[in-house]
């Protein structure tokens, strides 16, 4: 029996089936493009892969172009920071795009682990990846076998690189050669020679956060009065942190010097940096760049800093203080009997206030750890008035004979001499690049550098001590030139400046200025 067929002609009507099929098959392909660095040389290579892609898919006519996405001086060992990456896979699981373009495997990604856990998670969703260079379609039986081994390559590319880096940086150590991120250095900038140079109106800055706290002031203290100012940080901000203080503090780029390899890298995929404890070689360049803070008054306030972070107080030192700056008279005040400094409390008797300063170890054990007697704030004050108009009020040959007698004995004791110490370094110095480089042992040599970098260090330290004396002196003679002959009331900047130590006696208070100069106040 034949079959009773009737052909049905096609018609061409907008928007049937057969259109929206044709319509539907149409590919949305991206592209994406990344450059690591922002070079003005990678710039254009950016620029021409953007340029490329964008006719490369628009001359397909079973494409739709869906954008291109691309990530300008990011690096490619990871994703985390790559915006544009980012948002191509989101916009890849939420149906806006059906196939991939990119140049290569080591333009989507240098880390082996990402670029396949990124390729499987597209392959789920049917979406394609065409790697240009290596000519390879992740949705091919060979393209992931292909893939694995391309994508190794490129992470063993990525780290060679890295260690290439890192050998360059080593050498231009070696060298000598510093080099610095200036854009947020409080204090310096840099000139056409790539060398620091200083900016005088953040250096008057730097100079200031110095001298406030070798003056006493906390770092918090520091924060407050910069903010209250209205100066603004090395990045540009009214804001200031304790952290910002600290590291200006302990800054040795301020001398003029520069530590090299401080931190080093762990993992260069993931970019994790630690601070360098000696895994690796440091290398200190002195004298690299004009100086804003005087060496001396620099290692006083690495002494300070030391002194503060390891108060302690009592016969054997062994009870823990924390640092106060917001009282003048707080860390100078010691019991002569236990030791232990005094400190401020506020009494309620009877609804009646009244502030006064108690001994610690008597605060803690009672009368029975130590009997020292309690001292009203306003007989403590008193007294640093008195005390400071005894040495006002002493006739000026006596004061010159007494300053004169403490230079003679500081003039006695400086006779430290650092230079062969520093020759003997750089001599070390000589012998420990040349077996790095040489890949010879210099574990030995370098325990000899630390040791006498120790004992250079401690020599620096009472040097320094010395020159603080001397300067105080000086400021003493200066103070005495330019204050009347009597101080009315209370001061503590005054205190803070000049006293260094008021040790309390049942019947007196033993007052120790910071020039040297110790006198006794009798209390009331």
């Amino acid at each position: 029996m034949t079959a009773n067929v009737t052909i049905i002609p096609p018609r061409k009507i907008l928007g049937n089936t057969a259109d929206k099929h044709k319509e539907k098959s149409k590919l949305r392909v991206a592209a994406y493009c990344r450059v690591s660095t922002d070079r003005e040389e990678q710039a254009t290579s950016y620029d021409t892969q953007v340029q490329h892609y964008t006719e490369y898919i628009s001359r397909n006519p079973r494409w739709t172009f869906a954008g291109i996405y691309a990530d300008d001086g990011i690096s490619g060992t990871s994703t985390k920071k790559r915006i544009g990456f980012n948002e191509m896979i989101q916009d890849c699981m939420n149906g806006k795009v059906d196939m991939i373009i990119t140049k290569s495997i080591s333009r989507f990604a240098r880390n082996t682990i990402d670029c396949l856990r990124f390729v499987r998670q597209l392959k789920d969703k049917k979406i394609p990846i065409i790697f240009e260079k290596e000519n390879i379609n992740t949705m091919e039986a060979s393209g992931e076998l292909l893939l694995t081994i391309m994508a190794s390559l490129a992470q063993q590319e990525s780290e060679s690189l890295s260690q290439n880096v890192k050998l360059g940086l080593k050498f231009r150590y070696q060298e000598g050669k510093v080099q610095v991120n200036h854009t947020r250095f409080l204090g310096y900038t840099k000139n056409e020679e790539g060398k620091l140079i200083i900016v005088e109106k953040e250096a008057k800055v730097v100079r200031r956060i110095f001298r406030e706290y070798l003056e006493g002031l906390s770092l918090r203290d520091i924060v407050n009065v910069l903010e209250k100012d209205g100066i603004k940080n090395g990045a540009g901000n009214l804001k200031w942190h304790t952290s910002n203080i600290k590291g200006i503090l302990k800054n040795e780029k301020y001398i003029g010097d520069a530590l090299l390899q401080k931190t080093i890298t762990i993992d260069f995929i993931n970019r994790v940096r630690i601070k360098n404890d000696g895994t690796e070689p440091q290398y200190y360049v002195k004298d690299d760049h004009a100086p804003i803070i005087p060496r001396d008054i620099f290692i006083q306030v690495q002494e300070e800093m030391i002194r503060r972070a390891n108060l302690v107080s009592g016969e054997n030192g062994k009870r823990k203080r924390v640092y106060s700056s917001k009282y003048a008279l707080s860390g100078l005040c010691i019991c002569s009997k236990c030791k232990d400094i005094y400190r401020r409390i506020i009494w309620n008797n009877r609804g009646v206030h009244s502030v006064v300063w108690r001994c610690c170890t008597r605060i803690k054990q009672g009368a029975k750890g130590c009997d020292a007697s309690t001292v009203r704030e306003t007989e403590l004050q008193s007294a640093t008035v008195k005390a400071i108009n005894m040495i006002l009020q002493t006739p000026d040959d006596i004061l010159e004979k007494l300053m004169k007698n403490i230079k003679q004995v500081l003039a006695f004791e400086n006779t430290i001499e650092i230079d062969p110490i520093e020759k003997k370094i750089a001599d070390r110095q000589l012998i420990l690049m040349d077996r790095i480089k040489s890949k010879k042992d210099y574990t030995k040599i370098a325990a000899e550098i630390d040791e006498l970098k120790d004992k250079e260090h401690k020599l620096l330290i009472v040097k320094a001590e010395q020159e603080d004396v001397k300067r105080r002196i000086k400021e003493m003679e200066s103070f005495l030139k330019s204050e009347p002959k009597e101080l009315i009331e209370y001061d503590a900047s005054l205190v803070r400046k000049y006293i260094k130590r008021i040790e309390i006696y049942e019947d007196r208070f033993n007052v120790t200025f910071k020039s040297g100069i110790s006198v006794n106040v009798n209390r009331i």
